[in-house]
């Protein structure tokens, strides 16, 4: 078969002749071409010999999500290589896997700080917030300040009266938090992770509870955000929500100020930050 006919197997071929066979713990011995055969392959993935070489040559049919997953680690592939692979395959991205985060890259970080007045932050897919920049901590309060456990948003939103006090339409607000929370944990896999948190918020908010039992889901898009701000009265920021490039478990999250006006509020914020006297709210 034209190799331009059978991407999948080019590809496959070309990454396994790429890897390193002594590194792999085999040996060196009677090898006529680089990387690693196609029985080592098929050994390292678990999957017949006679199989993997069909998969190279365009025999046979599509090999399942499973399988092409073994042969990316395997081929020691990187995401953006499995990536690839799976849309070689079958026409799609692979399912997103949770994976706990800690902190986000210098780079991303950088991207937060650039935005000066725009209030934004890194969520996970279990929505902890594990980046902020300043205009966040200056308008919602100081993330640094809290524990780790403390930054998860559904905590925040239901377990805290004075964040609740300050939400312009509390009720429509909440709705589409845990809608779009409940589509984000089955999106990415992290529906057991939450348990516990779930199980937390249901004992302790009767309004966390009853929206859960709904099973609502919805998409966290673009919207605009009311606050009756403790310091300096109402607040409209219009919201909007990104995927991480590379990482689509983390969503950037950024307020925009809507207004000039509201854009001027935020910097006084600064200013009484700067002065001492900045806000203690915990938004």
């Amino acid at each position: 078969m034209d190799g331009r006919e059978n991407p999948l197997g080019e590809y496959l071929k070309d990454r396994r002749t790429k890897l390193d066979p002594v590194a792999l713990g085999f040996s060196m011995v009677r090898r006529r071409t680089p990387g690693l055969r196609r029985e080592e392959v098929a050994q390292r993935a678990n999957v017949s010999a006679t199989w993997y070489t069909w998969l190279e040559q365009g025999r046979g049919g599509a090999p399942s999500a499973d399988v092409l997953d073994r042969l990316a680690r395997a081929l020691l592939l990187t995401d953006a290589e499995r990536e690839h692979m799976f849309l070689l395959a079958l026409g799609r991205l692979p399912e997103v896997s949770y994976k706990p985060v800690d902190g986000i890259t210098p780079r991303l970080q950088r991207i937060l700080d650039s935005l000066c007045y725009s209030p934004a932050f890194v969520r996970t897919s279990t929505w902890d917030i594990v980046g902020w920049n300043k205009a966040a901590s200056v308008v919602f309060g100081d993330f640094g300040e809290l524990d780790s456990s403390q930054r998860n948003i559904l905590r925040r939103f239901f377990m805290n009266p004075q964040i609740q006090s300050i939400q312009a339409d509390w009720e429509h607000v909440a709705h589409s938090i845990v809608a779009a929370f409940r589509a984000d944990i089955a999106r990415t896999g992290a529906t057991n992770e939450v348990k516990q948190l779930i199980n937390e918020l249901c004992r302790s908010s009767s309004e966390f509870n009853s929206l859960w039992q709904k099973h609502d889901i919805l998409a966290n898009g673009d919207c605009i955000k009311r606050l009756h701000h403790p310091v300096v009265g109402s607040l409209t920021l219009d919201y909007s929500s990104f995927s991480v490039d590379g990482r689509p478990d983390l969503a950037l999250v950024i307020y925009n100020p809507a207004t000039r006006e509201d854009e001027g509020l935020i910097h006084s914020l600064f200013e009484k930050k700067s002065k001492g006297r900045g806000s203690k709210s915990k938004i």
